[in-house]
């Protein structure tokens, strides 16, 4: 089949605005990813394009972009699940929202890594280990409280699809809040009160609406919406 994409394009080196370059493939296989696309273009017609892209394997997060106007991972999005017209398919490409772009379809990404690292991402235990030396354990109902907030790729796809962040980027957004999560509820951790006073405050989760457009973004299916009302019960009631 044939694809046609359309790509928002932009070099500040040289260019005012951004602007759309249309390219065509010929010979697309439903089973090509998006990103199996780019490549093609990159290699094959035009080699100033830019993106960014690793594992390929849906892990890494890295190539996250908004694909026919919705956040999704470029490798894990293929020809197949878009819309086709006989034997063409039409896919336009972008950088995600929310965040400045440096070149095409890379964007800066450390305002995002810094909302992230606000909450204090990894694990809080002053307490003396077991004496018996073995590791902190937790029960399989413990572990079940967080499990689903572990899953998180730091894609952003979440954080740029909420139209908090595009009103106000100084918002920590859903990804940060997700991460808060994992370690607010985990029984092991001794850092929540710290946690909660970067998501609760003005810039922290009372600015979610609960639209769920964080939730429909996440490739790996996280309940976003649902990890922010839990850290607002807890900010609410005072108690994990």
């Amino acid at each position: 089949m044939k694809a046609l994409l359309r790509i928002r394009r932009f070099n500040p080196e040289k260019d005012k605005q951004p602007w759309w370059g249309e390219y065509t493939l010929e010979d697309v296989n439903t089973n090509d990813s998006v990103l199996d696309l780019l490549h093609r273009v990159k290699w094959e017609q035009d080699g100033a394009l830019a993106l960014r892209r690793s594992c390929a394997h849906g892990v890494c997060g890295s190539d996250a972009l908004r694909i026919n106007g919705a956040n999704m991972l470029a490798c894990k999005t293929l020809v197949s699940r878009l819309p086709a017209s006989g034997d063409v398919v039409k896919i336009q490409v972008e950088p995600l929202l929310g965040l400045r772009v440096l070149k095409d379809l890379i964007v800066d990404m450390e305002p995002f890594m810094d909302h992230y690292k606000s909450v204090m991402p990894y694990f809080i235990n002053n307490s003396a280990p077991p004496a018996d030396g073995r590791e902190r354990l937790q029960s399989i109902e413990d572990r079940a409280r967080f499990d689903d907030t572990t899953k998180c790729i730091l894609c952003a796809a979440c954080t740029t699809s909420c139209p908090s962040f595009w009103a106000n980027g100084s918002y920590i957004g859903p990804a940060a809040i997700v991460n808060a999560h994992r370690f607010i509820y985990d029984s092991r951790d001794e850092g929540a009160e710290e946690r909660l006073a970067v998501v609760g405050d003005s810039m922290g989760v009372w600015r979610c609406r609960t639209n769920f457009n964080c939730t429909n973004a996440c490739p790996r299916e996280i309940e976003v919406t649902k990890a922010i009302a839990e850290v607002k019960t807890v900010l609410a009631r005072g108690v994990i």
